[in-house]
């Protein structure tokens, strides 16, 4: 079958390609006079994985849901199989074989796991719906994914986690020939992600076609064997995974290098924003001592797991610590006991806001509006929630700061992309007037777009006196943001050094060995900064 493949510069190019079992052949689809996808291209081939990527915004999840029967294109054909197929629904594409495991779960929730999984195609014995058929072949789905529910459950007792791999599960129960994933791991922990890599493995191995629809390079790198990469709906490039590296790719999504997502540091370091002189997170740990100061973006690092996350959380009075003595400094100078003990509303009083890394579960309230959300804030030291001209005059001017992506200051906040979300709760504490921050995962989850203004605001706020205490699993943006960081191992502050002078390679050793390196060794950011 020939197939007309959309070029980089919009131009095109006829081959053969009769390894292709799915193609999508110069797709567009519009939503009003916004165009989600334009004369889009994308060859899915057997026994590979496919990523499809790009900020949010490209065109990723839009050209999903046009091969999930979700939505009908506006122009262009889908081949399966050398065969051109037209979806009216998710049923439609189900039955030519594909089956979709959706980033908005698809779950209802008075529903128990096998029957969600088995909606819309109840199995049939003797013309009644066979119970006995849905429940093993539920049981063999769920042990598949790792997944330790019963099949009788109701999905609405179910965590969020468990919800993910329900999905998951009930995608495989199919059989079909066809996957995608969206941003299947967005819910999932370490281990979780270990098993949906064996099971993609796994479906590779029987010559499934697989797409996997993320903005998560480590995920395209490890998952997958081939890249296409979407920009405001249009086709950038298709290239083999193993003839790209991080870099490269974000250049291709974001139209920059990688090393410009960070903004320039500036020396305005001053004086103390937080003096920790003792810090017991929790009964048996090691006591922590630092020092923050105002203009700097200070870093915790190390291998996960090690403590850095229960330091901030006994710091903010999010946990309960053991003991601690911390005092506060204002901008003017002014020096006052911060106690965590007395928890986070306690600290917020003082002018120390929280930013945690689950942000739907911890830290906005997805039914509530953008307005909403940030007024929370500056109205938290009132006694009672009123609404107040001042106030929306102020979120407006937030929404502004932010460069949120939004209709209006009423629209609720889970119908936000996750990069978008994250500028909502940032945008809370500066409406707060915050002048320090305690910031967990600030990236978790948000494209690579959404990253770099997220980088530039944290920078900015830097800038303007204010102060960030922060934790990062992504080693990169660790060095790349802040002024100082500092390696713990075992709840230990084991090494510090200029974020200016940190390599992975010296912020590794530290994280990994119970012995610094050998006198006389140099190592290259091996300095500490006070």
């Amino acid at each position: 079958m020939s197939v007309a493949e959309s070029m980089p510069d919009g131009s095109s190019a006829e081959r053969q390609d009769p390894s292709g079992v799915v193609v999508a052949q110069n797709v567009s689809k519009s939503f009003g006079f916004t165009k989600a996808l334009d004369n889009v291209t994308i060859i899915g081939k057997a026994g590979a994985v496919h990523a499809i990527t790009g900020e949010n915004g490209a065109g990723k999840s839009t050209f999903m849901k046009i091969l999930a029967g979700v939505y009908r294109p506006d122009a262009g054909r889908i081949f399966i199989k050398g065969r051109e197929v037209q979806f009216s629904s998710v049923h439609d594409a189900l039955v030519s074989g594909v089956s979709s495991v959706f980033q908005e779960m698809m779950l209802l929730p008075n529903l128990t796991v096998a029957e969600n999984m088995f909606l819309g195609r109840e199995p049939m014995s003797r013309g009644t719906l066979s119970r006995r058929i849905m429940m093993r072949e539920s049981r063999d789905a769920l042990a598949r994914v790792g997944l330790e529910v019963r099949p009788e459950w109701l999905v609405g007792h179910l965590t969020v986690s468990e919800k993910q791999l329900v999905e998951i599960a009930k995608g495989i129960s199919t059989d079909a020939s066809i996957f995608f994933f969206d941003e299947p791991t967005a819910s999932l922990n370490n281990t979780e992600v270990e098993r949906l890599e064996r099971l993609i493995d796994g479906l590779r191995a029987q010559g499934k076609v697989i797409f996997y629809v993320s903005h998560r390079l480590e995920e395209v790198f490890k998952f997958c064997d081939t890249v296409t990469v979407l920009k405001d709906g249009k086709h950038v490039a298709t290239l083999p995974r193993a003839s790209l590296d991080e870099d490269q790719l974000v250049t291709l999504m974001v139209g920059r290098p990688v090393q410009d997502l960070f903004p320039r540091r500036k020396k305005c370091r001053s004086s103390l924003a937080l003096d920790v002189r003792s810090l017991v997170p929790q009964q048996g740990a090691a006591e922590v001592r630092l020092q923050l100061h105002r203009g700097e973006i200070l870093g915790l690092c190390g291998l996960e797991g090690q403590g850095q996350r229960e330091i901030l959380r006994s710091l903010i009075g999010v946990i309960k610590p053991h003991e601690s003595d911390i005092t506060r400094i204002s901008k003017e100078g002014d020096a006052s006991p911060l106690v965590p003990e007395a928890g986070v509303v306690s600290c917020l009083r003082k002018g120390v806001g929280f930013v945690p890394e689950d942000r739907k579960v911890e830290g906005l309230y997805p039914d509530l509006s953008i307005y909403e959300n940030v007024a929370l804030g500056p109205m938290n030291r009132l006694a009672l929630f009123r609404l107040a001209p001042r106030v929306a005059e102020l979120v407006k001017k937030i929404m502004k700061r932010m460069h949120l992506q939004a209709s209006s200051m009423g629209q609720p906040v889970a119908s936000l992309s996750g990069g978008n979300q994250q500028k909502v709760m940032l945008g809370r504490w500066f409406a707060a007037g915050v002048d320090t921050l305690i910031v967990e995962q600030p990236t978790r989850g948000v494209d690579i777009g959404a990253k770099a203004e997220i980088y530039r605001q944290l920078r900015n706020f830097t800038a303007s006196g204010g102060a960030v205490l922060m934790i990062s699993n992504e080693i990169t943006e660790i060095i790349g943001l802040c002024d100082r960081i500092i390696v713990v191992r075992q709840g230990l502050t084991v090494f510090e050094t200029a974020g200016s002078a940190a390599t992975e390679e010296i912020l590794m050793e530290y994280a990994l060995k119970d012995t610094p390196p050998a006198k006389g060794k140099k190592k290259k950011g091996a300095g500490t900064s006070s």
